[in-house]
């Protein structure tokens, strides 16, 4: 649940920012972000879910042998060897080493090819944003092996608060900046560089966070005498980086979606003529879209956190049972959340952008992209699954011929259709890529491609409220009008919703 809050946190933010800041400040934070997500992700490598993994695994062999846990041992002399008692602790001392190297040549990196990064964004006034928040690459993947250490012991808590006390001060300094820095008349370069600053806050939050409950927890005395020689480090730097390479690729599924976005989109629209400042304005309106779809897929991105680890122990135990029953559960709830949010986006799409973000512009974009969210949801919960069966590498491939598919039907859609186009695009490649794992997935475990019950209710339910944006002149609307009327809507679909899934018997049991 404090996950699930922290990504609400992250995500809803935007729209206050665009109605404080504007379309074009918008604009610059959603094409420099996904360039330091990507970043991100790379530097940390997967090194969070990895270590989660192995350490999980390591608990499993462990209680397998019927041996004593690892955190309770204590020995009098160490040996070099990588098989001790202290294995745990040598997997985080590795993985901390990593994340900081990676770190600070992703930073490097970024700020060495600012000038091309921006030119391949929207212009040079994204490059102060773009320098700003790279510098949170120097904190944020040592922060996050704390996350990955206590994940592999069950404890999903401290991930949940850091990421809750990360995502408040992140938020509220973001909002706080961008009201001080608009007042006072600054440009939105200036801006959107001002809010770039509360990433780094957020993540030293964090960390600090993780920092007192690993000092406080009562595994930290158990290691505290456990140093890693460089062979015990090389040993652990391989088995971490060949686990969680394909993870990160596997994770970064979104980040690099919306990465080729910030290239292909800007590319596109430069070939039709139109100037920086102009291509900013319209990656805001599109990027109206895709805030939305990151709030419907908070559950998503929540759930695999203790799945992977879940997984991982049970394959370990060969314990099938404790397989198959969270993955179908997974999918079932994903399923029954994602369908009627997904349909309600679509069929709301006019008077929420009007309630939401102050007009009507993009409203055929975020609509279409709307829909994508259930797909996009479905293929964050499989990519998870792929990653707890030990087939990352196998999901990793899947994503990216889908960012290559990407690529290319965004050069060619966006060119033809505009921003609609981008958002054809992202809603095509989601649901191969899914189709593509759902298949890998069924020939391990029984798994419906989708819940046919769920997605009639959620059908039925869009056709009723369709019908009153049908029958009122939400085009004259005043914009607390269509905000009323998109919250008595939403409400109104959730009961039709639930009243059918009551009716058809939907509660995910066989």
């Amino acid at each position: 649940m404090a996950t699930l809050l922290s990504k609400v946190l992250g995500s809803i933010f935007r729209i206050p920012l665009q109605n404080i800041a504007g379309d074009e400040v918008l604009g610059i934070f959603s094409l420099v972000y996904p360039v330091y997500m990507v970043a991100l992700i790379l530097s940390v490598a997967g090194i969070p879910v990895a270590i989660s993994k192995l350490i999980a695994e390591a608990r499993a062999e462990s209680e397998r042998h019927n041996t004593q846990n690892l955190y309770n041992q204590h020995t009098d002399s160490l040996s070099d060897s990588p098989r001790t008692p202290h294995s745990i602790q040598h997997i985080f001392q590795s993985a901390k080493i990593l994340a900081i190297l990676f770190g600070i040549i992703s930073f490097a990196t970024i700020l060495l090819f600012s000038h091309e990064i921006a030119e391949l964004l929207g212009g040079q006034q994204t490059r102060l944003a773009l320098i700003v928040v790279s510098t949170t690459l120097l904190i944020a993947p040592y922060m996050a092996v704390y996350r990955g250490y206590f994940q592999g012991f069950d404890l999903m808590t401290p991930t949940g608060t850091s990421q809750v006390i990360e995502q408040f001060i992140r938020v509220g300094l973001i909002l706080f900046l961008a009201h001080e820095l608009t007042i006072r008349g600054q440009s939105n370069e200036i801006v959107a560089a001002g809010i770039m600053t509360a990433s780094v806050a957020g993540a030293t939050g964090s960390l600090v966070y993780l920092q007192l409950k690993k000092s406080r927890s009562r595994f930290n005395s158990t290691y505290q005498h456990a140093p890693l020689s460089f062979p015990t480090f090389k040993f652990w730097s391989k088995k971490i980086l060949a686990t969680s390479i394909p993870i990160a690729i596997g994770s970064i599924t979104m980040a690099l979606f919306n990465f080729v976005d910030s290239i292909t989109i800007p590319f596109s629209f430069r070939a039709i003529g139109l100037t920086d400042n102009e291509i900013t304005y319209q990656f805001g309106i599109y990027s109206r879209g895709v805030v939305l779809v990151q709030i419907v897929t908070v559950f998503a991105s929540s759930i695999i956190l203790p799945l992977i680890p879940l997984i991982s122990k049970n394959l370990v135990e060969n314990n099938l049972e404790g397989v198959h029953q969270p993955i179908n559960k997974s999918f079932f709830l994903t399923q029954f959340l994602s369908w009627p949010a997904a349909v309600g986006l679509f069929v709301l799409a006019w008077p929420i952008n009007k309630a939401l973000f102050t007009n009507f512009e993009g409203s055929w974009v975020l609509a279409i992209t709307g829909v994508s969210s259930v797909f996009t949801s479905l293929v964050i919960v499989a990519t998870g699954v792929l990653q707890g069966l030990n087939k990352a590498r196998l999901s990793a491939w899947v994503i990216l011929a889908g960012v290559l598919a990407k690529f290319v039907l965004n050069i060619v859609l966006t060119s033809e259709f505009g921003l609609i186009g981008a958002a054809i695009s992202t809603l095509i490649v989601y649901l191969i890529i899914f189709i593509f794992q759902w298949l890998f997935i069924a020939k391990i475990i029984p798994l419906p491609l989708f819940q046919w019950k769920i997605v009639s209710a959620a059908i039925l339910m869009g056709g009723v409220i369709w019908l009153g944006t049908y029958l009122f002149q939400i085009e004259n609307w005043s914009r607390w009008e269509t905000l009323i009327f998109s919250a008595v809507a939403t409400i109104l679909g959730a009961g039709i919703y639930f009243l059918l899934t009551t009716v058809l018997k939907i509660n995910g049991k066989k």
